[in-house]
């Protein structure tokens, strides 16, 4: 469980295909205090840390993940938006994120307001639909409020501070990212199906 709070960026420093992706990750946390089988979502994936060296992290990554998720483009090098898996007692400054990603938006718009940067994205049709104005997205594991839907397209806003402690100072038209919907709306959705 995470909260969509972003607390390090990391960086890609292998990916190596062995069965399943075995992908190691330069961080600034501290590795001591990283258990080994702990969770850390990165860009939003919740993934299990496998091995350790004095400054990374080493995870494997299952063909389900990869085809569900952006990872499949991860390079060398590439920076990664990092959480630490939630504490009991631990301030809950986003929403509740499960790193179960759901699927992959992509970037169709940026443009500037003021010292923010309003961005629209386009969900996949299956997914557009657990979107609401005013309610959370986790992008690339960043927890987001979404201003406004338009069919499949949907936009959020980046604060100064979101772009310079996240990834997304860096973000570009046609990125692809990974998009986890809100637990509750996909909990209501379900629901509605049943009655």
């Amino acid at each position: 469980m995470f909260t969509g709070i972003i607390t390090d960026i990391g960086t890609i420093r292998s990916v190596k295909q062995r069965g399943d992706l075995r992908i190691e990750i330069a961080t600034g946390y501290d590795v001591t205090s990283v258990d080994m089988g702990a969770s850390i979502a990165c860009d939003g994936v919740c993934l299990t840390v496998m091995e350790k060296t004095s400054d990374s992290f080493c995870v494997d990554v299952s063909a389900e993940s990869a085809g569900l998720t952006n990872i499949g483009e991860w390079k060398t090098d590439r920076p990664v938006n990092l959480e630490r898996a939630l504490k009991v007692g631990d301030e809950l400054g986003g929403h509740i994120v499960s790193g179960h990603v759901d699927g992959v938006a992509e970037i169709v718009a940026l443009r500037d307001e003021g010292d923010s940067t309003r961005v629209t994205l386009r969900a996949p049709d299956a997914l557009a639909k657990f979107i609401a104005p005013k309610g959370s997205v986790a992008l690339n594991g960043t927890s987001l409020t979404v201003n406004e839907v338009n069919g499949t397209d949907f936009g959020i806003n980046f604060i100064p501070h979101t772009k310079a402690v996240t990834t997304w100072g860096s973000a570009a038209v046609g990125d692809r990212v990974n998009l986890e919907i809100d637990t509750l709306a996909r909990y209501v959705a379900r629901l509605q199906d049943w009655s």
